[in-house]
Protein backbone atom coordinates (compact mmCIF):
# COMPACT_ATOMS: atom_id res chain seq x y z
CA UNK A 1 0.00 0.00 0.00
CA UNK A 2 2.70 2.43 1.05
CA UNK A 3 4.62 1.32 -2.36
CA UNK A 4 1.58 2.33 -4.26
CA UNK A 5 1.23 5.50 -2.37
CA UNK A 6 4.93 6.52 -3.15
CA UNK A 7 4.26 5.72 -6.91
CA UNK A 8 1.28 7.56 -7.28
CA UNK A 9 2.67 10.66 -5.45
CA UNK A 10 5.97 10.32 -7.72
CA UNK A 11 3.54 10.22 -11.07
CA UNK A 12 1.64 13.15 -9.90
CA UNK A 13 4.86 15.18 -9.70
CA UNK A 14 6.19 13.93 -13.04
CA UNK A 15 2.87 14.88 -14.36
CA UNK A 16 3.19 18.58 -13.40
CA UNK A 17 6.53 18.86 -13.83
CA UNK A 18 5.76 17.83 -17.52
CA UNK A 19 2.47 20.34 -17.77
CA UNK A 20 4.95 23.05 -16.56
CA UNK A 21 7.69 22.00 -18.91
CA UNK A 22 5.27 22.49 -21.94
CA UNK A 23 3.96 25.11 -20.76
CA UNK A 24 7.26 27.27 -20.70
CA UNK A 25 8.01 25.95 -24.34
CA UNK A 26 4.69 27.43 -25.59
CA UNK A 27 6.23 31.28 -25.03
CA UNK A 28 8.70 30.80 -27.62
CA UNK A 29 6.14 29.09 -29.88
CA UNK A 30 3.66 31.62 -29.46
CA UNK A 31 6.31 34.63 -29.61
CA UNK A 32 7.55 33.47 -33.18
CA UNK A 33 3.98 32.98 -34.34
CA UNK A 34 3.37 36.90 -33.15
CA UNK A 35 6.06 38.11 -34.95
CA UNK A 36 5.33 36.38 -38.47
CA UNK A 37 1.40 36.88 -38.19
CA UNK A 38 2.11 40.82 -37.03
CA UNK A 39 4.99 40.90 -39.86
CA UNK A 40 2.74 39.72 -42.54
CA UNK A 41 -0.36 41.85 -41.79
CA UNK A 42 1.98 45.05 -41.71
CA UNK A 43 3.31 44.22 -44.85
CA UNK A 44 -0.08 43.06 -47.05
CA UNK A 45 -0.99 45.59 -49.35
CA UNK A 46 -5.06 46.55 -48.93
CA UNK A 47 -4.81 47.85 -45.47
CA UNK A 48 -7.10 50.92 -44.13
CA UNK A 49 -5.38 53.63 -45.81
CA UNK A 50 -5.86 51.94 -48.97
CA UNK A 51 -9.45 51.20 -48.12
CA UNK A 52 -9.89 54.68 -48.20
CA UNK A 53 -8.26 55.45 -51.05
CA UNK A 54 -10.71 53.10 -52.88
CA UNK A 55 -13.63 54.83 -51.03
CA UNK A 56 -12.13 58.23 -52.22
CA UNK A 57 -11.60 56.79 -55.62
CA UNK A 58 -15.58 56.15 -56.06
CA UNK A 59 -16.06 60.21 -54.76
CA UNK A 60 -13.57 61.07 -57.27
CA UNK A 61 -11.59 63.10 -54.87
CA UNK A 62 -7.37 63.48 -54.56
CA UNK A 63 -5.11 62.74 -58.05
CA UNK A 64 -6.08 60.44 -60.71
CA UNK A 65 -4.63 56.82 -60.66
CA UNK A 66 -4.87 53.63 -62.80
CA UNK A 67 -6.93 50.83 -61.37
CA UNK A 68 -5.57 46.74 -62.57
CA UNK A 69 -8.62 47.05 -65.07
CA UNK A 70 -6.99 49.97 -67.10
CA UNK A 71 -9.82 52.76 -65.64
CA UNK A 72 -8.83 55.71 -63.95
CA UNK A 73 -9.31 55.99 -60.83
CA UNK A 74 -8.63 58.99 -57.36
CA UNK A 75 -6.24 57.27 -55.26
CA UNK A 76 -4.29 59.95 -53.60
CA UNK A 77 -5.06 61.90 -50.08
CA UNK A 78 -3.56 64.85 -49.03
CA UNK A 79 -0.51 65.10 -47.09
CA UNK A 80 -1.92 66.27 -44.11
CA UNK A 81 -4.92 64.14 -43.87
CA UNK A 82 -2.22 60.82 -44.61
CA UNK A 83 -0.20 62.20 -41.84
CA UNK A 84 -3.66 62.17 -39.48
CA UNK A 85 -4.56 58.69 -40.59
CA UNK A 86 -0.93 56.96 -40.22
CA UNK A 87 -1.38 58.57 -36.74
CA UNK A 88 -4.75 57.18 -36.19
CA UNK A 89 -4.12 53.79 -37.53
CA UNK A 90 0.01 54.05 -35.67
CA UNK A 91 1.42 53.39 -38.84
CA UNK A 92 3.73 56.28 -38.18
CA UNK A 93 5.95 54.52 -36.15
CA UNK A 94 8.22 51.68 -37.15
CA UNK A 95 7.48 48.07 -37.12
CA UNK A 96 9.20 47.07 -34.65
CA UNK A 97 7.57 49.37 -32.04
CA UNK A 98 4.30 48.98 -33.69
CA UNK A 99 4.58 45.16 -32.64
CA UNK A 100 6.10 46.05 -29.02
CA UNK A 101 2.76 48.04 -28.18
CA UNK A 102 1.18 45.67 -29.58
CA UNK A 103 2.61 42.95 -27.48
CA UNK A 104 2.67 44.75 -24.28
CA UNK A 105 -1.59 45.18 -24.74
CA UNK A 106 -1.99 41.64 -25.62
CA UNK A 107 -0.31 40.71 -22.10
CA UNK A 108 -2.79 42.93 -20.69
CA UNK A 109 -5.73 40.76 -23.13
CA UNK A 110 -6.12 43.67 -25.26
CA UNK A 111 -6.42 43.16 -28.77
CA UNK A 112 -7.23 46.82 -30.02
CA UNK A 113 -9.62 48.10 -31.41
CA UNK A 114 -11.24 46.78 -34.89
CA UNK A 115 -10.80 49.40 -38.16
CA UNK A 116 -13.95 47.50 -39.38
CA UNK A 117 -16.02 47.74 -36.42
CA UNK A 118 -14.69 50.81 -33.93
CA UNK A 119 -14.96 48.31 -31.12
CA UNK A 120 -12.78 46.52 -28.87
CA UNK A 121 -12.03 43.39 -30.44
CA UNK A 122 -12.30 41.52 -27.55
CA UNK A 123 -16.23 42.70 -27.51
CA UNK A 124 -16.70 41.07 -31.15
CA UNK A 125 -15.03 38.03 -30.03
CA UNK A 126 -17.24 37.38 -27.12
CA UNK A 127 -20.44 38.36 -29.26
CA UNK A 128 -19.75 35.44 -31.76
CA UNK A 129 -18.32 33.37 -29.71
CA UNK A 130 -21.81 31.40 -28.09
CA UNK A 131 -22.27 30.39 -31.29
CA UNK A 132 -19.29 28.98 -32.47
CA UNK A 133 -18.98 27.18 -29.15
CA UNK A 134 -22.22 26.03 -29.61
CA UNK A 135 -22.17 24.29 -33.04
CA UNK A 136 -18.24 23.13 -31.72
CA UNK A 137 -19.58 21.43 -28.78
CA UNK A 138 -22.39 19.69 -30.11
CA UNK A 139 -19.97 18.64 -32.82
CA UNK A 140 -17.62 16.96 -30.97
CA UNK A 141 -20.19 15.27 -28.78
CA UNK A 142 -22.44 14.00 -31.69
CA UNK A 143 -19.29 12.93 -33.63
CA UNK A 144 -17.78 10.97 -30.55
CA UNK A 145 -21.07 9.26 -29.59
CA UNK A 146 -22.24 7.96 -32.83
CA UNK A 147 -18.47 7.35 -34.25
CA UNK A 148 -16.79 5.34 -32.10
CA UNK A 149 -19.61 2.79 -30.85
CA UNK A 150 -20.23 2.71 -34.82
CA UNK A 151 -16.50 2.17 -35.76
CA UNK A 152 -16.70 -0.53 -33.10
CA UNK A 153 -19.53 -2.19 -34.39
CA UNK A 154 -18.63 -2.12 -38.17
CA UNK A 155 -14.89 -4.27 -36.64
CA UNK A 156 -16.97 -6.52 -34.94
CA UNK A 157 -19.12 -6.97 -38.35
CA UNK A 158 -16.05 -6.73 -40.72
CA UNK A 159 -17.77 -7.15 -44.40
CA UNK A 160 -21.55 -7.94 -43.25
CA UNK A 161 -24.38 -6.40 -44.60
CA UNK A 162 -24.06 -3.52 -42.22
CA UNK A 163 -20.11 -2.48 -42.84
CA UNK A 164 -20.47 -2.64 -46.52
CA UNK A 165 -23.97 -0.28 -46.12
CA UNK A 166 -22.54 1.99 -43.41
CA UNK A 167 -18.95 2.09 -45.66
CA UNK A 168 -20.98 3.22 -48.79
CA UNK A 169 -22.73 6.36 -46.81
CA UNK A 170 -19.40 7.24 -45.10
CA UNK A 171 -16.85 7.37 -47.91
CA UNK A 172 -19.76 9.42 -50.17
CA UNK A 173 -19.85 11.63 -47.05
CA UNK A 174 -15.82 12.05 -46.96
CA UNK A 175 -15.71 12.76 -50.19
CA UNK A 176 -17.80 15.70 -50.37
CA UNK A 177 -16.61 18.93 -48.90
CA UNK A 178 -19.04 20.14 -45.87
CA UNK A 179 -19.83 23.77 -47.18
CA UNK A 180 -20.66 21.99 -50.69
CA UNK A 181 -22.98 19.40 -49.05
CA UNK A 182 -24.69 22.75 -47.25
CA UNK A 183 -24.92 24.74 -50.52
CA UNK A 184 -26.75 21.33 -51.69
CA UNK A 185 -28.97 20.77 -48.68
CA UNK A 186 -29.83 24.53 -48.77
CA UNK A 187 -31.21 24.47 -52.67
CA UNK A 188 -33.32 20.87 -51.89
CA UNK A 189 -33.98 21.32 -47.97
CA UNK A 190 -35.01 25.02 -47.62
CA UNK A 191 -35.77 26.39 -51.14
CA UNK A 192 -37.49 23.29 -52.92
CA UNK A 193 -39.17 21.77 -49.67
CA UNK A 194 -38.84 24.77 -47.00
CA UNK A 195 -38.28 22.06 -44.77
CA UNK A 196 -35.55 24.24 -42.86
CA UNK A 197 -34.71 28.16 -42.72
CA UNK A 198 -32.21 29.48 -45.58
CA UNK A 199 -29.61 30.37 -42.54
CA UNK A 200 -28.91 32.05 -39.81
CA UNK A 201 -28.58 31.18 -36.05
CA UNK A 202 -31.99 31.70 -35.19
CA UNK A 203 -35.06 33.47 -36.41
CA UNK A 204 -36.17 36.71 -36.58
CA UNK A 205 -38.71 36.14 -33.93
CA UNK A 206 -36.40 34.42 -31.02
CA UNK A 207 -36.31 37.38 -28.75
CA UNK A 208 -39.97 36.74 -28.46
CA UNK A 209 -40.37 32.68 -27.91
CA UNK A 210 -40.52 31.44 -24.86
CA UNK A 211 -37.43 29.27 -23.60
CA UNK A 212 -39.17 25.75 -24.62
CA UNK A 213 -39.49 27.68 -28.57
CA UNK A 214 -36.03 29.45 -28.54
CA UNK A 215 -34.42 25.73 -28.11
CA UNK A 216 -36.71 24.68 -30.65
CA UNK A 217 -35.98 27.41 -33.16
CA UNK A 218 -31.92 27.05 -32.58
CA UNK A 219 -32.30 23.33 -33.41
CA UNK A 220 -34.55 23.78 -36.40
CA UNK A 221 -31.73 26.09 -37.85
CA UNK A 222 -28.54 23.75 -36.36
CA UNK A 223 -29.52 20.37 -38.51
CA UNK A 224 -28.34 21.41 -42.16
CA UNK A 225 -25.12 23.47 -40.57
CA UNK A 226 -24.43 19.99 -38.05
CA UNK A 227 -24.63 17.52 -40.41
CA UNK A 228 -22.24 19.55 -42.35
CA UNK A 229 -19.92 19.88 -39.75
CA UNK A 230 -20.08 16.07 -38.93
CA UNK A 231 -19.45 15.15 -42.21
CA UNK A 232 -15.74 14.92 -42.62
CA UNK A 233 -15.06 14.04 -39.44
CA UNK A 234 -17.81 11.71 -38.95
CA UNK A 235 -15.92 9.38 -41.84
CA UNK A 236 -12.33 10.13 -40.34
CA UNK A 237 -13.29 8.93 -36.76
CA UNK A 238 -15.26 6.06 -37.84
CA UNK A 239 -12.93 4.48 -39.91
CA UNK A 240 -10.30 4.95 -37.56
CA UNK A 241 -11.96 3.21 -34.87
CA UNK A 242 -12.70 0.28 -36.88
CA UNK A 243 -9.30 -0.08 -37.92
CA UNK A 244 -7.31 0.50 -34.87
CA UNK A 245 -10.01 -1.80 -33.42
CA UNK A 246 -9.27 -4.41 -35.90
CA UNK A 247 -5.44 -4.17 -36.17
CA UNK A 248 -5.39 -4.95 -32.22
CA UNK A 249 -8.00 -7.67 -32.58
CA UNK A 250 -5.23 -9.41 -34.70
CA UNK A 251 -2.54 -8.30 -32.62
CA UNK A 252 -0.40 -11.31 -30.52
CA UNK A 253 -1.09 -10.28 -27.11
CA UNK A 254 -5.04 -10.85 -27.67
CA UNK A 255 -4.33 -13.93 -29.48
CA UNK A 256 -2.70 -15.05 -26.23
CA UNK A 257 -5.17 -14.20 -24.03
CA UNK A 258 -7.87 -16.06 -25.98
CA UNK A 259 -5.58 -18.97 -25.78
CA UNK A 260 -4.98 -19.11 -21.59
CA UNK A 261 -8.66 -18.89 -21.64
CA UNK A 262 -9.62 -15.58 -21.42
CA UNK A 263 -13.33 -14.75 -22.68
CA UNK A 264 -13.61 -13.16 -26.32
CA UNK A 265 -15.68 -10.81 -25.11
CA UNK A 266 -13.09 -9.59 -22.46
CA UNK A 267 -10.04 -9.73 -24.82
CA UNK A 268 -11.77 -7.39 -27.00
CA UNK A 269 -13.64 -4.96 -25.24
CA UNK A 270 -11.26 -4.73 -21.95
CA UNK A 271 -7.41 -4.84 -24.07
CA UNK A 272 -7.74 -4.37 -27.83
CA UNK A 273 -10.26 -1.52 -27.06
CA UNK A 274 -8.11 0.36 -24.67
CA UNK A 275 -5.02 0.16 -27.03
CA UNK A 276 -7.65 1.12 -30.04
CA UNK A 277 -8.94 4.38 -28.01
CA UNK A 278 -5.26 5.78 -28.46
CA UNK A 279 -5.36 7.26 -31.89
CA UNK A 280 -8.65 8.57 -30.74
CA UNK A 281 -7.40 10.34 -27.63
CA UNK A 282 -4.11 11.72 -30.05
CA UNK A 283 -7.39 13.64 -31.76
CA UNK A 284 -8.91 15.18 -28.73
CA UNK A 285 -7.19 18.11 -27.55
CA UNK A 286 -7.20 19.22 -31.47
CA UNK A 287 -11.33 19.60 -31.04
CA UNK A 288 -10.31 22.47 -28.60
CA UNK A 289 -9.37 25.26 -31.59
CA UNK A 290 -11.97 23.76 -33.62
CA UNK A 291 -14.74 24.18 -30.97
CA UNK A 292 -13.99 28.04 -31.11
CA UNK A 293 -12.91 28.57 -34.66
CA UNK A 294 -15.02 26.55 -36.42
CA UNK A 295 -15.65 26.82 -40.15
CA UNK A 296 -14.97 29.32 -42.25
CA UNK A 297 -17.00 28.20 -45.62
CA UNK A 298 -20.08 26.75 -43.39
CA UNK A 299 -20.71 29.50 -41.65
CA UNK A 300 -20.15 31.79 -45.17
CA UNK A 301 -22.87 29.35 -46.44
CA UNK A 302 -25.49 29.26 -43.97
CA UNK A 303 -24.84 33.08 -42.99
CA UNK A 304 -24.40 31.77 -39.17
CA UNK A 305 -22.17 34.78 -37.45
CA UNK A 306 -19.90 32.63 -35.62
CA UNK A 307 -15.71 32.88 -35.64
CA UNK A 308 -15.54 31.21 -38.51
CA UNK A 309 -17.38 34.28 -40.66
CA UNK A 310 -15.56 37.25 -38.46
CA UNK A 311 -12.18 35.62 -39.75
CA UNK A 312 -13.39 35.82 -43.00
CA UNK A 313 -14.95 39.00 -43.05
CA UNK A 314 -12.02 40.47 -41.22
CA UNK A 315 -9.20 39.16 -44.15
CA UNK A 316 -11.52 40.77 -46.46
CA UNK A 317 -12.25 43.89 -45.25
CA UNK A 318 -8.17 43.57 -44.06
CA UNK A 319 -9.18 44.71 -40.56
CA UNK A 320 -6.06 43.29 -38.95
CA UNK A 321 -6.80 43.60 -35.01
CA UNK A 322 -9.30 41.10 -35.57
CA UNK A 323 -7.53 38.65 -38.03
CA UNK A 324 -4.23 39.08 -35.29
CA UNK A 325 -6.55 38.31 -32.25
CA UNK A 326 -7.89 35.39 -33.52
CA UNK A 327 -4.59 33.91 -34.99
CA UNK A 328 -3.20 34.60 -31.63
CA UNK A 329 -5.97 33.10 -29.70
CA UNK A 330 -6.33 29.89 -32.00
CA UNK A 331 -2.27 29.29 -31.64
CA UNK A 332 -2.87 29.26 -28.37
CA UNK A 333 -5.85 26.70 -28.31
CA UNK A 334 -4.06 24.64 -31.10
CA UNK A 335 -0.34 24.66 -28.56
CA UNK A 336 -2.97 23.90 -25.43
CA UNK A 337 -5.12 21.15 -27.36
CA UNK A 338 -1.26 19.41 -28.44
CA UNK A 339 -0.61 19.05 -24.87
CA UNK A 340 -4.38 17.92 -23.62
CA UNK A 341 -3.69 15.81 -27.03
CA UNK A 342 -0.53 13.68 -24.35
CA UNK A 343 -1.97 14.16 -21.59
CA UNK A 344 -4.90 11.76 -23.34
CA UNK A 345 -2.78 9.62 -25.11
CA UNK A 346 -1.17 9.12 -21.59
CA UNK A 347 -4.34 8.26 -19.43
CA UNK A 348 -4.82 5.68 -22.22
CA UNK A 349 -1.89 4.32 -22.35
CA UNK A 350 -0.08 3.22 -19.20
CA UNK A 351 2.78 2.87 -20.80
CA UNK A 352 3.79 6.09 -21.58
CA UNK A 353 5.54 7.64 -18.75
CA UNK A 354 6.11 11.86 -18.17
CA UNK A 355 9.94 11.47 -17.20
Amino acid sequence: MKDGRVLEISRGKALRNYVIRRMLLMLPTLLGITVATFAICQFVPGGPIDQIRLQLAGGGAGEAGVSGRGERIQLSIPEDQMKILKEYYGFDMPVYIRYGRWVGNLARLDLGDSFRYTMPVREIITQRLPVSIFYGIVTTVLTYIVCIPLGILKALRHRALLDNITSFFIFIGYAIPGYALGAVMLVFFAVKRDWFPLGGFCGENFASLSNMGKALDIAHHAVLPLICYMVGSFAVMTMLMKNSLMENMGADYVKTALAKGLSWRRAVFVHALRNSLIPIATSFGHNISLILTGSVLIERVFNIKGIGLLVYESIVSRDYPVVLGMIVIGSVLMLLGNLLSDLCVAFVDPRVRFE
